[in-house]
């Protein structure tokens, strides 16, 4: 009898185990995959909740390194001409405004400062991008398992490219940030670092007109790869 009942139970987990496989393996299959390259001409980039309030309690990794990834990845923005909507929120309430390096970067723009947490749902962030007319949205910002994670859902669900910029993005501790780009994966989104976007938009060396703005934002932001530019320059 309790050799039987063994038995049935571990049919059933297995049963259960094979469910949820095959479940996982259909969501899996029902995401598109996305394989042409980011253009200047397909572009968007969304930064979102870059202030002081959410800069003080990231953990993810050093705020150092996110904020100078966000900036390096506004500069290509410019330099490419890609439209980029900057959004902020509760600023004058909690959050503080937009940080000084990224409104550096363009300094006439003025950010668009909300009350929801879902950027997404704010009908002047999602006009602004479908402005634009691109289809390819890039975002970053802080924290991943909100103000990245929401919109960015929110934009695949109405049939946008979404690309998360996750070395320029954020979180609480490193556990919600991976866990945020996770089920971003799982919905579909494609998971990037800044230079890989930024090298996607030269595409060509011989693309000149960018080319010398492109190396003066790794000489700023990718000091490894100057560092290594520099040497072979005076070994020569």
């Amino acid at each position: 009898m309790l050799s039987s009942l063994r038995r049935q139970a571990r049919a059933a987990v297995f049963g259960f185990a094979l469910t949820c496989g095959l479940a996982g393996a259909a969501q899996a299959q029902s995401v598109k995959p996305v394989y042409d390259q980011l253009t200047p001409d397909n572009s968007v980039l969304l930064l979102v909740d870059f202030q002081p309030q959410y800069v003080f309690s990231t953990r993810s990794q050093p705020i150092d390194a996110i904020v100078n990834n966000a900036q390096a990845l506004a500069k290509a923005a410019r330099v490419f001409k890609v439209p980029t909507i900057v959004s902020t929120i509760v600023a004058k309430g909690f959050a503080g405004p937009l940080l000084a390096d990224l409104q550096a970067v363009n300094p006439d723009q003025q950010p668009i400062d909300r009350t929801v947490i879902n950027a997404w749902a704010d009908a002047r962030v999602r006009d602004a991008v479908r402005a634009t007319g691109r289809k390819k949205l890039i975002i970053a910002g802080l924290w991943t398992d909100n103000c990245v994670m929401l919109p960015a859902l929110a934009a695949l669900k109405d049939g946008y490219d979404v690309y998360v910029v996750a070395d320029a993005s954020g979180d609480y501790d490193e556990l919600s940030h991976q866990q945020a780009m996770a089920r971003l994966v799982q919905a579909g989104a494609v998971p990037m670092t800044w230079l890989p976007v930024m090298l996607e938009w030269q595409a060509d060396w011989a693309n000149s007109a960018t080319a010398g703005p492109v190396n003066q934002i790794m000489r700023e932001h990718a000091k490894a790869i100057a560092a290594g530019s520099q040497y072979l320059r005076a070994m020569k």
